[in-house]
């Protein structure tokens, strides 16, 4: 598995940006994807966005069409983004970094980000 650790969250106001980083170490080369997740007070964690080995990027239906969210990876660094610029209240949650081979998953801590209106 890989080991994960988040960081870029924070408080910010309304229409503000942060970027969230990803920095993975451990069996690199098993990973097939790289995605963030976030989870509201009271909600079920969500996907985000998430970015293939090869460099294909999906996002969830509920942040698609936003063109203030994308998702990014530099392979030479370990490393995947979600920049985030026009942020909304209801994007505050806590944000979780995820890598999946075809043998296991691996969560990092999660970051918080707080959108104030």
């Amino acid at each position: 598995q890989v080991q994960l650790v988040e960081s870029g969250g924070g408080l910010v106001q309304a229409g503000g940006s942060l970027r969230l980083s990803c920095a993975a170490s451990g069996s690199i080369d098993s990973i097939a994807g790289m995605g963030w997740y976030r989870q509201a007070p009271g909600k079920q964690r969500e996907l985000v966005a998430f970015i293939s080995s090869g460099g294909t990027s999906n996002y969830a239906d509920s942040v698609k069409g936003r063109s203030t969210i994308t998702i990014s990876r530099d392979s030479a660094k370990n490393t995947v983004y979600l920049q985030m610029n026009g942020l909304k209240p209801e994007d505050t949650a806590v944000y979780y970094c995820n890598a999946a081979s075809v043998r296991w998953i691996s969560w990092g801590q999660g970051t918080q980000v707080t959108v104030a209106s």
